[in-house]
């Protein structure tokens, strides 16, 4: 049985959940939480709580294989930003760890879980609830989008996303382009 690390990453919010199963609509919730840092906090400080918090999850609840949320380019820099620092946490982790890690999209996410890639964030909720049968699990929107994206992976067993988005390529020549 699989049993997915989900990771819905924020600096301020960092979604966590763990999922178990064979199929989208036989998954488990074995645990849920939103890891939260102050924004007043040092950038050092922030990204340790968050990635000892993580490390603590790994140790404990041992997953085999871990899904991420892929940074995708958005107006703010500074939430690209941290999100791409903790998804660097989470890659470290996942070496250390020697477990698998595989990247989704939003919209891979909201078509794995609801099927329509367009899904509102609240559909997602509602579906990732329905679907674990946990609904008072979750004690944030950031922890059940984490459960949908362990969801998308127990969904997708084949799906390789390691590739960048057409998004992302975008973003990352704009950055390219800025810096010269």
């Amino acid at each position: 049985m699989r049993k997915v690390l989900g990771i819905d990453p924020g600096l301020t919010r960092c979604g966590i959940s763990v999922v178990s199963g064979k199929a989208l609509n036989r998954g488990t919730l074995e645990f849920s939480e939103t890891i939260k840092t102050a924004a007043s906090d040092d950038l050092d400080k922030r990204l340790w709580v968050i990635g000892n918090r993580v490390r603590e999850i790994i140790q404990q609840l041992e997953p085999t294989e871990i899904a991420l949320e892929r940074v995708f380019a958005q107006a703010n820099l500074k939430s690209v930003m941290g999100v791409a620092q903790i998804s660097g946490v989470v890659l470290y982790l996942a070496a250390e760890f020697d477990l698998p890690i595989r990247f989704f999209t939003p919209t891979q996410v909201k078509a794995g879980v609801t099927g329509d890639g367009r899904a509102s964030k609240e559909g997602v909720a509602k579906m990732t609830r329905t679907l674990i049968g946990n609904a008072d699990e979750f004690d944030s929107p950031d922890s059940a989008d984490a459960a949908a994206i362990a969801l998308t992976a127990i969904a997708n067993p084949s799906v390789e996303s390691a590739k960048p988005t057409k998004a992302q390529r975008a973003w990352s020549d704009a950055i390219n382009k800025s810096s010269k």
